[in-house]
């Protein structure tokens, strides 16, 4: 295994890249700059390594405007309706980044800082802990907030991520990864096949706040419980995949509050890459690049296409604030966040 440090930089904005590499052949590459997840190199069924990331080739781009490629986000990950919600009897107002609607954290959130970064050749695999600290009152949070992320490598092919945070006030929080995983390494992920566990997901208004339904998955094409082409039913008449253009959803997991266990499994047929995912959070969000396009050029050079790529966030359930029958994202003084989200890579032959 081995880790190494590089700086990198883009007009006045400097910051460091990690790469991490296993004795399996991963390769996973982080920036400090939004805690980023830029590069992921994984061998396939002829033992050749490619990248299932999406992202770019240069530290510049990622300063620019960009789905929140490979991003960490906070505070609050998903949307909160209308930018408000209350705690107590006092309302906190959010920037409305999406629509009427605030979207990851907002226009200055966890995606756009620099963490600051301390490697580790840790037992398990190397390591890469970032720290961040958010002052009481940005981006209209409130509490003082003290966040630190464990990216860790293990020989057992697991790309492990660790999350703490403590407040000093009481806040709300939900975190999550933004990676966008294509297991071929290029084209569209329309024929990976995709198993979810759960039977239920979250239906959304025109704008992607949950109505407060846990929809059962039974007889829709929101049903993944059994593997299924991602592409196979993403085009059929429901309204809910016409309102996101496909799946933007997030799905509730048959799972114990808090229990690290099984979430998902993503398979490349024609690679044999295997991406199993398992979290202790109560929710994934799919989201299959509905709105990608060639907008962006990404690495390459070559532009974004749509269903280019898919992300599978763990988190807690968007606008979970303002709808009192989700489980609660409430973080209070003398408590402390914890979150385990792991990607297990494996080759099916």
């Amino acid at each position: 295994m081995s880790i190494k440090r590089e700086t990198v930089g883009a007009g006045r904005v400097y910051a460091e890249r990690y790469t991490l590499a296993n004795a399996s052949g991963l390769e996973v590459r982080i920036l400090t700059y939004g805690g980023t997840l830029c590069s992921l190199r994984v061998p396939g069924r002829d033992g050749q390594p490619a990248e299932v990331l999406l992202g770019f080739d240069d530290f510049g781009p990622y300063l620019g405007p960009h789905p929140y490629f490979g991003s960490l986000i906070g505070r609050y990950a998903n949307r909160i309706r209308a930018g408000r919600f209350s705690l107590g009897d006092q309302v906190f107002s959010l920037a409305t980044n999406s629509g009427p609607n605030h979207l990851h954290g907002g226009p200055a959130g966890f995606h756009q800082a620099i963490w600051k970064a301390q490697a580790l050749a840790a037992p398990d695999g190397p390591s890469l802990t970032l720290a961040h600290s958010s002052p009481d009152g940005e981006g209209g949070y409130p509490g003082t907030l003290s966040v630190v992320v464990t990216y860790t490598l293990t020989d057992q092919n697991d790309l492990r991520i660790d999350y703490q945070a403590r407040t000093d006030r009481e806040t709300v929080l939900n975190l999550t990864s933004h990676a966008y995983f294509n297991l071929a390494g290029g084209g569209n992920i329309l024929g990976h096949r995709l198993q979810l566990a759960a039977s239920r997901f979250l239906p959304t208004d025109a704008t992607s706040i949950p109505l407060g339904e846990l929809r059962p998955v039974a007889g829709t094409p929101f049903d993944f419980r059994r593997p299924a082409l991602i592409g196979a039913r993403i085009d059929d008449d429901d309204a809910q995949l016409r309102g996101n253009q496909g799946y933007d959803h997030t799905y509730v997991l048959d799972k114990a509050p808090g229990q690290l266990a099984f979430a998902a499994r993503v398979t490349d047929p024609g690679s044999g890459r295997v991406m199993e995912l398992y979290t202790t959070e109560p929710g994934v969000q799919l989201y299959t690049g509905n709105f990608l396009d060639a907008s962006f050029a990404c690495r390459g050079g070559r532009p974004c296409e749509r269903y280019g790529a898919l992300c599978l966030e763990a988190q807690h359930f968007p606008d979970s604030p303002n709808q009192p029958g989700f489980p609660s994202t409430v973080l209070r003084p003398g408590e402390r966040y914890t979150q385990t989200t792991v990607y297990r890579f494996r080759v099916e032959e």
